[in-house]
C-alpha cells in the first residue's frame, strides 16, 4: 500500500544534498520514512549552487529515489532550507510619531513592518525578518499592540543575503521540476531542533560548523539577535592535509579517525605514526599540528563573531556546536582556550533531541551533520505527498437538434481538467525518469559483470599458457613419459 501522508524535504550542504521523509508521530517524535543522500561538490560551494544544470538533476535523482521507498508514492512537494556564506544580519529602524491615537495599533505596527520590508538593499534581498523591541517613548517592549505612547521605533532584524543566493536555488528546483511547499531559512529550522526553549531565553550561540562554511546565531530572551556565516569550514582543513601529496579521501579519512583539535605537549612529544587501513601513514606530530592550526583559526573567528554580536557575556546557557566538524575531539575544550574562559558553558550537539525512528545506521553515520534537515523535517506542516484528482464524468457533446451543454464552457471544469493533464503528465515524467534511472543501473550492472567475465577469461588463459610451458620445460629437461604423454 501506497503511503500517502508524509513532509519531505531537502536540504543542499556544501557537501551532500539531502532529501527525506517523514511523518510526525503523537508522542512528537519522526518516524523515517524515506532517506537519500549524494554529493553536491560538484554544483554547489560556500552553501551556494554555482551549477544549475547539475543542481537540478541531482534535486530529480533524489526525489526519485525518495519515492522508490514511499512504495511508488509520488511527492508532490517539498520544504527546502535555504543556507549559504552571505546569509548575514542587518539591523533596521523604522519610527512613527503616533497622531490622532490614544494607544499603539495593529495597522500602525504592520506599517512598520512593511516599511522595513521596502528597505532598499543594492544587491541583497531579506529572506526574513526577525522583530527585536519597540521603543514606546522611553519604555521597551516586545508587544507593542495596545500600548499607549506619542512616539514608536521599531527595531527589526533583517536577515539577508545575495541576490544569487536564492536565484539559483529556484531555478534550480524549477528546472528539477521539483514543487516547493516552502524555503525555510536552514539556521532557524536547526535552532528549533536543537535548542530549548529555556536556551535560547537564557542566552546561547549555536555555531553549525559545516564543510565550507561555519555558521554562528546569537539567541536572547527567545530572539534571533545575530546571523553570520565564516566561509571556513571541516573541509579547509582536509585540503591542507591533502596538501601532503594524498587524495582527498585519505585526508578526510585521516581527519575523521585521528583529527583532535587541541593537542597536548606530552602527546606532541610522541615520535608516532597514523595509519590507514590501506597502509597510507602520516607523522602523529604533523597530522595533529595542520589539524590543531586550522580549527584554532576556524574557531578563534567564530569567538569574534560572538564578541561582535554584543551578547558574548550574555549567553548564559553557553555555546553549541553541531555540524559535520564538531566531530573533531576536544573541539570543546579548544574552545574555551580560544575565549579563555573556563566557566563558559560549550556544547556538541550531535542528534536532534526528538526521537527519530527508522534509519539508525544512516542516523548514526552521519551523526550531527543531519539536524539541518530534520529541522525541516520538525517545521512541515503540509503533506507532501501527491493526492490524486478524481476525474469528473466525461461531457457528452449533444447531439444534432438538440439543446447544447449548459457546462460546455465553464471556467472551473476546464481548470479541473487542465489540472488534472498536468498532474497526470507530471506523474507520468516522474516515472519515466524513474524508469531510467533503474536502466541504467541495470546496464551498469552488466558492464560491470562484463567486464569481471573477461577479466577471469584472460587469467584462466594466462594460468594455462603458463601451465603448458611450465610442462614443457619440464619434460624438455627430465624426459618424463607421463609428462609427453600429457604434452600430447
Amino acid at each position: 500500500m501506497a503511503t500517502t501522508d508524509f513532509i519531505a524535504a531537502i536540504e543542499l550542504g556544501s557537501s551532500k544534498i539531502t532529501g527525506v521523509a517523514g511523518k510526525h508521530e503523537s508522542d512528537n517524535s519522526i518516524s523515517l520514512l524515506a532517506f537519500a543522500q549524494d554529493d553536491a561538490t560538484q554544483f554547489v560551494q560556500k552553501g551556494v549552487i554555482f551549477n544549475i544544470d547539475k543542481a537540478a538533476t541531482a534535486l530529480s535523482d533524489i526525489i526519485i529515489k525518495l519515492e522508490a521507498q514511499l512504495r511508488n508514492s509520488s511527492i508532490a512537494k517539498v520544504y527546502v532550507g535555504v543556507g549559504g556564506k552571505s546569509l548575514r544580519t542587518i539591523e533596521n529602524q523604522v519610527s512613527r510619531t503616533v497622531t490622532g491615537e490614544e494607544k499603539i495599533s495593529e495597522d500602525l505596527v504592520i506599517s512598520l513592518s512593511d516599511e522595513n520590508l521596502n528597505f532598499p538593499y543594492d544587491s541583497f534581498d531579506i529572506l526574513d525578518v526577525e522583530p527585536q523591541e519597540y521603543q514606546i517613548d522611553n519604555r521597551l517592549v516586545t508587544d507593542p499592540v495596545g500600548v499607549a505612547g506619542n512616539n514608536i521605533t521599531a527595531r527589526f532584524l533583517n536577515i539577508v543575503a545575495r541576490k544569487t543566493l536564492r536565484k539559483n536555488l529556484e531555478l534550480s528546483l524549477r528546472q528539477g521540476r521539483v514543487e516547493v511547499a516552502e524555503m525555510l531559512l536552514a539556521p532557524k529550522v536547526l535552532a528549533n531542533a536543537v535548542l530549548t526553549d529555556t536556551d535560547r531565553r537564557l542566552g546561547c550561540a549555536l555555531v553549525d560548523f559545516g564543510a565550507d562554511t561555519t555558521t554562528v546565531a546569537i539567541y536572547k530572551n527567545n530572539i534571533m539577535r545575530y546571523l553570520t556565516v565564516i566561509p571556513l569550514g571541516s573541509d579547509n582543513i582536509t585540503q591542507d592535509i591533502a596538501s601532503l601529496q594524498m587524495s582527498d579521501e585519505d585526508a578526510q579519512q585521516f581527519k575523521e579517525l585521528f583529527g583532535d583539535a587541541l593537542v597536548s605537549e606530552e602527546e606532541m612529544d610522541k615520535e608516532e605514526e597514523y595509519t590507514l587501513e590501506n597502509g597510507h601513514s602520516i607523522s602523529k606530530e604533523l597530522l595533529n599540528d595542520i589539524i590543531s592550526a586550522r580549527a584554532e583559526e576556524i574557531l578563534a573567528n567564530v569567538w569574534n563573531q560572538i564578541q561582535l554580536s554584543g551578547y558574548a557575556d550574555r549567553l548564559t546557557a553557553g555555546v553549541f556546536f553541531t555540524g559535520g566538524g564538531s566531530n573533531l575531539r576536544n573541539l570543546e575544550e579548544a574552545f574555551k582556550r580560544i575565549c579563555k574562559d573556563d566557566r563558559m558553558k560549550v556544547k556538541t550537539v550531535r542528534f536532534i533531541p526528538n526521537l527519530v525512528r527508522g534509519f539508525a545506521n544512516e542516523m548514526k553515520r552521519n551523526g550531527s551533520t543531519l539536524c539541518t534537515i530534520m529541522g525541516l523535517l520538525l517545521a512541515g506542516k503540509e503533506n507532501c505527498s501527491f493526492e490524486k484528482t478524481e476525474l469528473q464524468p466525461a461531457v457528452v457533446p449533444p447531439m444534432a437538434g438538440t439543446q447544447g451543454d449548459m457546462f460546455a464552457n465553464d471556467p472551473d471544469i476546464k481548470e479541473n481538467e487542465t489540472k488534472i493533464l498536468a498532474e497526470k503528465a507530471a506523474e507520468e515524467e516522474r516515472e519515466r525518469l524513474r524508469r531510467e534511472s533503474e536502466e541504467a543501473k541495470k546496464q551498469k550492472a552488466e558492464e560491470a559483470e562484463r567486464k569481471k567475465k573477461e577479466r577471469e577469461r584472460k587469467k584462466n588463459s594466462f594460468f594455462n599458457k603458463f601451465k603448458r610451458g611450465f610442462d614443457t620445460m619440464t619434460g624438455e629437461l627430465f624426459g618424463s613419459d607421463d609428462t609427453s604423454d600429457t604434452m600430447k
